[in-house]
């Protein structure tokens, strides 16, 4: 075993006794702090707290975002696997009970003394340079732009080295046949369930709202001959897709728009999509984007929306998610985004979890940023290198622990006299999935 070199008055001491005060129970990790002294677990993932401003940031930001700046700015590190990390930490608190940190007066108080004593009484931090900074309304058109341009715009080249040729960002479907790292195959196979369940024809009218870098747009153009309408609020989307369209020939079949979902016109498509874009929406406009999906298709044609999802008991997204990766979202359990389409006049006919699936879609990409960190940080910087990093492998456990969820929900608008159109079975949307 590993030696515990902390004495009493080391910091990773005072640390410590901190930690469990605000945990309610024994230190889950080992604890490095900037003096070289540690304690806890000897044979736990090392958590080393770099220097006293980690603790300054936690005073002045304590809880999950504090945690979360002090990472991405790397004053507090974890040595080793970060995924095995967290999850060990994640265990211990399951199985001890031990509870969130909700500092009162009292534990402010004890963590100011012990910060005194260790000389990390300070200023606020500055925030990071990568951390949102919305102005307006809660999802205002201008409000819902700049969000997303926070993310997605970060720039194609980014998403490029990231993603696999598909330029798919969203769950994959991941067959008895992929292997690990056949992560384009997988995307590949989702586009093709998703325009089956659609049931596209050469010359359908489909609109795909929140068409991301086109995946699913070029799929069903491509493959299916269907004409497209692809939406989008982020412009650097809207030109690579514009881009593909021309590459690949399909100005005939694809029409590109950089708007608001809000601002869409007309109606009678065969069919409308919409890939892990309600996540975006917002909780209280979700009733009027929902009877927008109404409005949309014409009646007898279909709905497929994929979307998060998150535990009757669980939070979601979270502070860290809502600061740095994706401002103003919301999450909420499937069936309440069910009873939301039905009561805009869908009738949801098929719903499909893909939960494990994006295990395995987000352990791919967290896999590239890693064996590529060089070329990242390069052309982003460490500190978004390291926002990525922690977003991936949290995300990859939030849905391994059930904490979130991805759902395929397949809804029809019925014609008058209820008619759907629907298959007697699905058997057929998985048929050689993989040959597509």
């Amino acid at each position: 075993m590993t030696p515990d070199r902390t004495t009493r008055t080391g910091a990773a001491h005072r640390l410590a006794a901190l930690v469990e005060d605000a945990l309610g129970g024994p230190l889950p990790v080992r604890l490095r702090a900037w003096d070289g002294t540690e304690t806890g677990p000897a044979d736990g993932p090392v958590v080393v707290v770099r220097s006293r401003r980690a603790l300054r940031r936690l005073l002045w930001q304590p809880g999950e975002l504090g945690l979360a700046q002090a990472y991405v700015t790397g004053e507090l590190d974890v040595d080793g696997d970060l995924a095995g990390g967290l999850r060990r930490m994640w265990a211990a608190a399951r199985e001890r009970r031990l509870h969130p940190p909700r500092p009162g007066l009292t534990d402010r108080a004890r963590a100011a003394a012990t910060a005194v004593r260790l000389g990390a009484v300070g200023p606020r931090p500055p925030v990071p340079a990568t951390q949102a900074r919305l102005r307006g309304g809660l999802h205002t058109k201008s409000r819902d732009r700049a969000a997303i341009s926070h993310h997605y715009d970060l720039s194609n080249d980014f998403y490029r080295l990231l993603l696999d040729d598909t330029m798919a960002y969203s769950c994959g479907l991941w067959t008895e046949e992929h292997t690990d790292a056949d992560a384009a195959a997988a995307q590949r196979a989702k586009l093709e369930l998703v325009c089956r369940k659609l049931g596209l024809t050469a010359g359908a009218r489909l609109l795909d709202i929140g068409c991301g870098w086109g995946s699913l747009t070029l799929h069903a153009a491509e493959h299916h001959k269907a004409r497209v309408t692809a939406v989008t609020l982020a412009g650097e989307q809207a030109a690579h897709v514009r881009e593909q369209v021309r590459e690949r020939g399909l100005e005939d079949r694809v029409e590109v728009v950089n708007q608001d979902y809000r601002d869409i016109t007309g109606g009678d498509y065969d069919a409308v999509s919409s890939i892990e874009m309600g996540e975006h929406v917002g909780d209280a406009e979700y009733p009027a984007f929902a009877a927008s999906l109404h409005r949309r298709v014409r009646p007898g044609g279909r709905v497929l929306v994929q979307q998060m999802s998150r535990g009757r008991n669980a939070p979601g997204g979270g502070a860290f998610i809502e600061a740095y990766i994706a401002p103003d979202m919301h999450m909420r359990p499937l069936g309440e985004t069910v009873q939301l389409l039905e009561d805009a006049g869908l009738e949801v006919r098929h719903t499909e979890s893909l939960r494990e699936h994006y295990v395995l879609t987000v352990a791919a990409w967290e896999r590239t940023l890693e064996e590529r960190w060089d070329e990242f940080t390069a052309l982003v910087g460490e500190e978004t290198a390291r926002v990525w990093r922690l977003y991936l492998v949290g995300g990859a456990l939030a849905f391994e622990q059930r904490r979130m969820g991805v759902d395929q929900i397949l809804a029809v608008r019925p014609t008058a006299e209820g008619v759907s159109g629907m298959p007697a079975t699905p058997a057929r949307w998985y048929e050689r999935l993989d040959a597509s």
